[in-house]
């Protein structure tokens, strides 16, 4: 008597102690004809009076699991609170599903409301919302079936990004988010200050006492991580970082947020060619990732937002890229016959039509340009021996235009110096950077990708802060 009481009380224990399943889990069918626990948020709920049919979603998966309700079997009350948008606990048995649409599905056994959802208030409660209504409600927006397949993507090329480097030997360099040096000169930075901003304290001249400051100087927010990570580059060999970046520009454009992500590489001992091969070898290994490892989403997406996505995905992993000089390229740019926006002369830099005009009319194939004008490229990098051109390399994707920029970096401290003065970026406050020229200069490279515009480019999305969880944007911050 004992012992079956022992028994009785084992089955509550383990009954109560279910784990509970996913989404995911249960449609891969492994669980069919058991009992399982699912919690999740209802998409719709549709029926008559003796049924109902729950579709739910816990975000781990594209797909809803179909949840049947006999109405005989639960409260009006309860049934009553299944409501678009509310979040649900399920007891059942998973059975292969006699209805069109799924291929298993829950005959519900205990259904309890953890949340109600008023479909008065509900903002998704109907389907077709705009994206630019979505920007407007971000804390929801991951519940839409578009927005829940676009992050699930981004945390997948996340993994990704960190397991190629991984198995290539690279190092994680974490560079400061808080910084001194502005590695582009674009001058468009947000200040970092603790100083009183209704009284700041100036000098004779009217000049900001920065010396009164946190750091004793103006300091920012990163705009990248690049000259950090050459010197922990000139000490590893190959690192690199992926991590937070932002630019103050006024810019409200499709391509344009004011906090965004970054991965980049830095090599010693690689030259521009080296630099080259990394990034398409990265590339194709990226798309390949997402290609493998989130094919239901990307299909979505194919379906939903762009037709064409799959095709351009395979497009990329299938051709080897066209690897030319700048100077050619205006060559054919200039001979194309094609009216372009922005005209096309030696010494401009290309616009995105003029680089998706050379990847998807005139080779038909993604495109690495090298050899800029050294006019329009950045203090560090390698001059070639024409003395008009450095070893910058800019990779061109169709529909996007450059996804990658790079170089091969100036390794002699003499023309790294005479560079900086007549761009006139102060030595004294890069005298770290040109030290790494001075104690054991090699040769090395590094390039620069926009995560967003990658994940523009891998999810078909027109718009990068429908890429970003958290868009900041001019006058948005709010979520």
């Amino acid at each position: 008597m004992y012992i079956e009481f022992e028994k009785e009380l084992e089955t509550v224990k383990n009954v109560d102690q279910m784990t509970r399943s996913t989404v995911k889990e249960l449609l891969s069918g492994e669980k069919v004809n058991s009992e399982v626990l699912l919690k999740g948020w209802v998409r719709t709920r549709r029926g008559n009076k003796n049924v109902a049919f729950i579709a739910v979603n816990d975000g781990t998966v594209i797909h809803n699991i179909q949840v049947v309700a006999d109405a005989e079997k639960f409260p009006e009350e309860v049934l009553r609170d299944v409501t678009t948008g509310s979040s649900i606990s399920v007891r059942g048995q998973l059975v292969e599903s006699m209805g069109k649409g799924q291929s298993v599905e829950i005959q519900a056994s205990e259904l309890e409301v953890l949340g109600t959802s008023d479909p008065e208030d509900y903002p998704l409660q109907k389907k077709g919302h705009s994206f630019e209504f979505l920007r407007e409600i971000a804390h929801l927006r991951f519940r839409t079936n578009t927005f829940g397949a676009v992050f699930r993507i981004r945390h997948a090329l996340s993994f990704a990004i960190h397991n190629y480097f991984n198995e290539k030997g690279f190092f994680y360099l974490h560079t400061p988010i808080i910084t001194a040096s502005d590695a582009e000169g674009a001058g468009a930075m947000f200040r970092v200050t603790t100083l009183d901003l209704d009284n700041i304290p100036r000098d004779d001249r009217k000049k900001i006492e920065f010396g009164q400051d946190f750091f004793g100087r103006s300091t920012n927010l990163t705009v990248s991580g690049q000259l950090e990570g050459e010197l922990g580059a000139l000490a590893l060999s190959s690192i690199y970082t992926f991590g937070p970046t932002f630019r103050a520009e006024n810019s409200n454009t499709p391509r344009h947020v004011a906090e965004f992500w970054m991965i980049e590489p830095e090599m010693a001992f690689y030259d521009i060619h080296d630099n080259m091969d990394l990034a398409e070898d990265f590339l194709k290994y990226l798309v390949r990732y997402a290609m493998e490892h989130c094919a239901d989403d990307l299909e979505f997406l194919n379906k939903m937002v762009d037709k064409e996505l799959l095709e351009r995905l395979r497009f990329i992993v299938s051709n080897d890229f066209v690897r030319m000089g700048y100077t050619e390229a205006v060559e054919i740019l200039e001979k194309s016959g094609k009216k372009f926006e922005f005209p096309v002369k030696w010494g401009s830099d290309l616009q995105a039509e003029h680089e998706r005009y050379l990847v998807e009319e005139e080779f038909k194939k993604p495109v690495i340009l090298t050899d800029y004008p050294e006019e329009i490229k950045s203090f560090y990098m390698k001059q070639n021996e024409d003395g008009k051109t450095v070893r910058a390399m800019d990779v061109l994707f169709p529909k996007i235009g450059e996804i990658i920029g790079g170089s091969q970096r100036e390794e002699d401290y003499d023309k790294l110096v005479q560079r900086m003065r007549s761009m006139d970026v102060p030595e004294e406050e890069l005298w770290w950077y040109l030290d790494t020229r001075r104690f054991g200069t090699v040769e090395h490279s590094g390039f620069g990708l926009g995560f967003e515009r990658l994940l523009m480019f891998v999810t078909g999305m027109s718009n990068i802060r429908d890429v970003i969880p958290f868009p900041r944007t001019p006058k948005n911050a709010e979520f």
